[in-house]
């Protein structure tokens, strides 16, 4: 669903990701791991064709996001660490515009906001302006309006900062619903306990380079997701 191939992005002289190399299966639930700065949210921006990058290659079903970006991103749903929405729009709005941008019917999308706002608890705020929601309301409209085009892939940074603890079960159930109907998520977090009980695999990145990848049982082992990680940080550099 996703590959990335060799990807490598500096900012001057900083190498914020590496040669870095992952392949994100449909059906899976992809962790990414890494501490500020590590590169999560740089090479998140550069596989949803937000940045350039200096080297590598990077195919979403099969289709260059250098190449042929367009078709790219119709395959998928972004939600950025802290998602930047239109406050002059209502929510219910902004939600017929992202329908809009993606041709989606009108029956088909009132039935998919109609479920995901119930679920969210958000039905009755969605002709409030979007400037009067709180952060938690934001970050429930910005994941509905990720699910709206039901993409292939969806990419998401930190998406759990900000939500209850109802809210983030429901988005959870989400997504393993999507995986499970043959979709693909690939997301950023720093909430490990989370990562280690929701994802099918998981890649830890430190300093722009990847440090270990694999299913949740290769990667930690006996281990808790938590000490593998607080291990692979103490560790000096050669």
């Amino acid at each position: 669903m996703l590959k990335i191939e060799h990807l490598t992005k500096s900012y001057g002289e900083k190498k914020a990701v590496d040669d870095l190399s992952l392949h994100i299966a449909a059906g899976e639930i992809f962790g990414f791991i890494g501490h500020n700065g590590a590169g999560k949210s740089t090479t998140l921006k550069c596989a949803v064709g937000i940045l350039q990058f200096d080297s590598g290659e990077i195919t979403v079903n099969g289709n260059s996001i250098m190449r042929d970006p367009v078709k790219c991103k119709q395959d998928i749903a972004y939600i950025p660490d802290n998602p930047d929405l239109y406050d002059f729009m209502s929510g219910i709005k902004y939600l017929n515009f992202i329908a809009d941008v993606f041709g989606i019917p009108s029956d088909v999308r009132q039935e998919r906001i109609r479920k995901y706002a119930d679920a969210f608890e958000l039905t009755s705020d969605l002709a409030q302006p979007i400037s009067a929601y709180s952060h938690g309301m934001k970050q429930k409209l910005a994941v509905i309006s990720a699910w709206l085009h039901n993409p292939k892939l969806i990419i998401m940074d930190e998406p759990f900062v900000g939500l209850d603890p109802k809210a983030a079960h429901i988005l959870k159930e989400m997504m393993r619903e999507h995986c499970n109907a043959g979709g693909a998520i690939f997301f950023s977090t720093h909430v490990l306990e989370v990562a280690e009980k929701l994802c099918d695999k998981v890649a830890i990145i430190k300093q722009g380079k990847l440090v270990k990848v694999g299913t949740m049982e290769e990667v930690k082992g006996d281990e808790s997701l938590e000490e593998v990680f607080l291990e692979l940080e103490e560790e000096k550099e050669d």
